[in-house]
């Protein structure tokens, strides 16, 4: 494969250099040879060398000028003074100065006109030959100078002109360079901003939440009266709302933290809070669990979370039911309720089905939330995965003890003496988003 791209980026040069070697050879052999007593192999020996050193002009364009006017000298001495031996040489000329050799290719050029010079003179005095006219050999050398000094002035001006363009892009480089470090500084300072104003708003209003309800909690225990499950899963939902608002604090102060929060490990965690609002949850894992990015690990938790808080505000008596299922390509979560909804109504509006769309979205993946047509309302996304070899390490995404794999359904802890799953709820309450 790099054989082939290699022979691709020299084919322009070796094509000039087939290309250049026809015509001379062709040129030689309707000129009659200067040298008496030698045949024309010498003329194309010269050519072919010639023509190597054209093959090689860009990789190693001292060597070419080397071999290029070597092999045009030698061409001269058979085939006689003519303008067309000068071509390969200019071309190495060109670009040896282009690749900042221009000492090389001064030195080249003065010594392929002194030879040139020294060929045609010598000619006038080779026997059965006519002698040329000094005027002509003045204007073929004038020629041949213009030509090489403009051979050296547009590798110089090409040289010039890349390292211009080159100091253009690198300048674009790093003005993009500076526009994105100035955006993630921005953004970087927007995050710590939301992170103040989360922990100055929420934290208080939740501590709060949390305190009082822990406190009426041990004031029922200690009067020896029976505390309502409404008000333990008060105390419970606000110290997870504490503990997740910590998590989305460090995210927030922590660019790239993304493992901060729930996973996959903790949906059982999630099923359990469900049930015990009134809400009989099932889980069920299938496939072949494997180790899944944090961002995606993530979006999993948050999907579910999101779809168990609309099913307990919106859904009124209703059971729940949370499926992931591992796939080669991807993971599918579904979270299913019988609840109120009915086919052709529209959810509620909210926020709450846009940023799971925002979540799967970014991802690359798909959601589908809609109501089923035997009733209720189902959630359903679809995470692309990479390769296993492609994750990092192994997270704790499912926890053994808490989940029951293929298939199987997690069945509800006792609490009392009772099995939350397949309690139902007490009070109604409507369908739609958060």
């Amino acid at each position: 494969m790099n054989g082939d791209r290699g022979l691709r980026a020299h084919a322009p040069d070796l094509a000039l250099a087939v290309a250049v070697g026809a015509l001379l050879a062709i040129g030689g052999a309707i000129i009659p040879s200067q040298v008496v007593g030698t045949s024309d192999l010498l003329g194309y020996a010269a050519t072919v060398v010639g023509a190597l050193g054209l093959a090689v002009c860009r990789r190693a364009p001292v060597a070419a000028l080397a071999v290029t006017s070597v092999g045009m000298l030698a061409y001269l001495l058979q085939w006689g003074a003519t303008t067309s031996a000068a071509f390969p040489v200019l071309i190495t000329v060109f670009f040896a100065v282009q690749a900042g050799h221009r000492v090389p290719a001064i030195v080249t050029s003065a010594i392929f006109l002194g030879g040139s010079l020294a060929i045609a003179l010598s000619s006038t005095t080779a026997p059965g030959t006519a002698p040329p006219v000094l005027r002509d050999i003045a204007d073929r050398t004038g020629l041949l100078l213009g030509w090489f000094v403009a051979a050296n002035v547009a590798g110089v001006v090409t040289r010039h002109r890349q390292a211009y363009l080159q100091q253009v892009e690198q300048r674009a480089i790093e003005a993009e360079r500076t526009r994105e470090e100035t955006a993630l500084r921005r953004a970087g300072e927007e995050r710590l901003r939301i992170a103040r104003e989360l922990h100055d708003s929420l934290t208080h209003s939740i501590s709060i939440i949390k305190v009082q309800s822990g406190v009426a909690v041990h004031l029922a225990r200690k009067r020896g009266e029976e505390v309502p499950d409404a008000l333990v899963a008060i105390q419970e939902a606000s110290g997870e709302a504490m503990r997740e608002l910590r998590a989305t604090l460090e995210v927030l102060r922590v660019p790239g933290d993304e493992t901060a929060g729930g996973g996959v490990n903790r949906l059982a965690e999630l099923a359990e809070r469900a049930r015990s609002t009134g809400v009989p949850t099932d889980l069920e894992i299938s496939g072949a669990p494997r180790p899944l990015p944090p961002d995606v690990d993530r979006a999993v938790y948050r999907i579910v979370q999101e779809s168990l808080t609309n099913i307990t505000r919106h859904a009124g008596p209703a059971t729940a039911c949370i499926r992931v299922r591992y796939t080669p390509d991807d993971l599918v979560v579904q979270v299913d309720d019988d609840g109120q909804a009915k086919p052709g109504t529209a959810p509620a509006p909210g926020f709450g089905l846009t940023g799971m769309r925002e979540r799967v979205d970014a991802l690359g993946g798909r959601l589908r939330a809609e109501p089923r047509a035997e009733g209720g309302f189902s959630v359903r996304a679809e995470i692309p995965l990479p390769l296993p070899q492609q994750t990092g390490a192994q997270p704790d995404s499912i926890q053994q003890n808490d989940i029951q794999q293929n298939g199987t359904r997690l069945d509800g802890p006792r609490r009392n003496g009772t099995r939350l799953n397949g309690t139902r709820p007490q009070a109604p309450v409507g369908e739609g988003t958060a």
